[in-house]
């Protein structure tokens, strides 16, 4: 659910940096963006299990849940619940796009602020709401944050990050995104206990990550490239000798001034992507997160605790479940930041999304057998299940979710990078919202094969990644067209001399940039 997002120059060159303090604090506080995502993830699923909270926004839903007779694949099917959860993923659609003006006009930090504020009204109206339009209004608010911080915290992390330092600080945004999850599923385990507003907390306890990030925002800088895209050249370079601790920034401080001069050049960037050149890695950097979705994985993040009790498991017992799947999510995560420049992107890809299907249809083939309408699974059963479960989150947690978003950062070429990444969120939110929206009436109509449905995706994904997919390990992103493209055995053919219209400021800076 979510991912890392990593952005640059490209360049290889070592540019003189410190890890310093300064860089570790502003990454920490910028982080918890993703901790607001996280939570919001792990908090929706848990209180659409509770039942003070169903018989308040959803009664007919509590009805069918507590109904002796109920279909088990059915007892949570509701229009208005589904809404509930994915209402958030529509907003944060659109407020992306307004955040990627933002972000380009008035800067990273204040992007952040807007995406904190944004997810504090949102909690506010959750913790207080007293029906169910108050609740969706809430949660569009959440959707608003969520589109703001995803847009602007993993670009303000890698911009300040020193280039050597750039793929662990980045991840550790994803990191935090899976610790969100563990939070609020470890919150959901005890207030679930608490009658009558054990709910009103779970939900009220998204204004901290959203305080804790808004307080913060003043302690940190703007990046450099933002203050020199925005004309504050001067400023810039002070703010980068300060984040980087050593004076001699000059050959990092003419490389982003060149980067951004190119990028302020291309007036329509969005009709550049139409341009045949930019047609293999619109589509690669958009279909991966299409194909991020249909893993499956937000609907066990989303919806772990009502799986969970779909197979039996009572309420206290079904989050329990969740909070161990939530903290192999965060344990597994680390795997990546050692792995994904040693094994490269592909093999982390199909390695994981094999894990996942072999999962998926374990899992599908022993709800088949023993999850019937209205039969309970064996206890022994159902805790392999949930084993399953947790290998599958593993294998989604080192490979399609932090690679997913790396990937799409990748793909793009300077003078398309910003438009195409637009995309890739606004692709990503699209789909989670359908997922979303649709899980619990699949579910209901689809039962155990719903894991087949997965499953068959995971195989396509699977084959689209060796087929398809260039692997870009160890390949600055300025050369990607020429090393990765121009070499991949389909994608050579969009490539012709004709068609390589590169804008003037591109060729300029090619021809400037030095020799290192």
């Amino acid at each position: 659910a979510g991912g890392v997002i990593a952005t640059g120059s490209g360049s290889e060159q070592d540019f003189p940096a410190k890890l310093t303090l300064q860089v570790f604090i502003c990454t920490a506080i910028a982080a918890f963006g993703g901790l607001m995502f996280g939570y919001d993830i792990g908090i929706s699923g848990g209180v659409t299990g509770m039942d003070d909270f169903l018989l308040k926004f959803f009664p007919n839903v509590y009805v069918k849940k507590n109904h002796a007779h109920e279909n088990n694949y059915c007892k949570f099917n509701d229009k208005y619940l589904q809404l509930f959860t994915s209402s958030l993923y529509l907003a944060a659609i659109v407020a992306s796009g307004g955040a990627s003006l933002m972000c380009k006009k008035y800067g990273r930090k204040p992007t952040m602020q807007a995406a904190s504020i944004f997810f504090f009204i949102g909690a506010i109206l959750n913790v207080s709401a007293m029906n169910l339009p108050m609740l969706i209004l809430g949660r569009l608010f959440l959707g608003a944050g969520v589109g703001c911080g995803n847009q602007a915290v993993p670009l303000f992390s890698t911009e300040i990050s020193p280039p050597k330092f750039r793929g662990g600080l980045n991840i550790c945004f994803q990191l935090l995104i899976t610790v969100g999850i563990l939070v609020a599923n470890c919150v959901n385990y005890f207030t679930s206990n608490i009658k009558n507003y054990g709910w009103r907390i779970s939900l009220g306890g998204a204004a901290v990550p959203a305080v804790i990030l808004l307080v913060g925002s003043f302690a940190i800088v703007e990046t450099p490239t933002s203050l020199i895209e925005r004309g504050k050249k001067e400023k810039g370079l002070k703010t980068l000798k300060r984040i980087r601790g050593v004076d001699d920034v000059q050959k990092e401080f003419e490389e982003m001034v060149r980067a951004t001069e190119v990028a302020n050049q291309i007036k329509h960037p969005f009709r550049e992507l139409m341009k045949k050149p930019s047609i293999p890695p619109m589509i690669c950097g958009t279909i991966i997160h299409v194909f991020q979705q249909f893993t499956g994985i937000n609907v066990v993040m989303f919806y772990a605790p009502v799986l969970f009790q779909t197979m039996g498991f009572g309420s206290s017992a079904s989050l329990l479940s969740a909070v161990i799947t939530g903290t192999v999510n965060s344990l597994s995560t680390v795997i990546a930041i050692f792995t994904v420049d040693k094994a490269g992107r592909k093999k982390l890809l199909v390695f994981g999304a094999l894990i996942c299907m072999v999962a998926q249809c374990t899992i599908g083939v022993i709800l088949k057998k023993y999850l019937t309408e209205t039969s309970k699974v064996p206890n022994s059963i159902a805790k392999v299940v949930v084993l399953l479960i947790c290998v599958y989150v593993n294998g989604f947690a080192w490979s399609w979710g932090p690679l997913g978003w790396l990937i799409s950062s990748e793909v793009f070429p300077l003078e398309t990078r910003t438009s195409g990444y637009f995309f890739a969120v606004a692709t990503n939110m699209l789909c989670t919202f359908i997922i979303a929206q649709a899980f619990l009436s699949m579910l209901c109509h689809m039962r155990a094969y719903i894991y087949f449905f997965f499953a068959a995706w995971l195989i396509v994904m699977s084959i689209f990644v060796m087929a398809m997919l260039p692997e870009t390990k160890g390949v600055p992103l300025d050369e990607m067209v020429e090393r990765v493209w121009k070499k991949h055995w389909f994608w050579k053919s969009f490539f012709k001399s004709s068609d390589i219209e590169r804008p003037k400021a591109m060729v300029q800076l090619e021809q400037e940039k030095p020799n290192h």
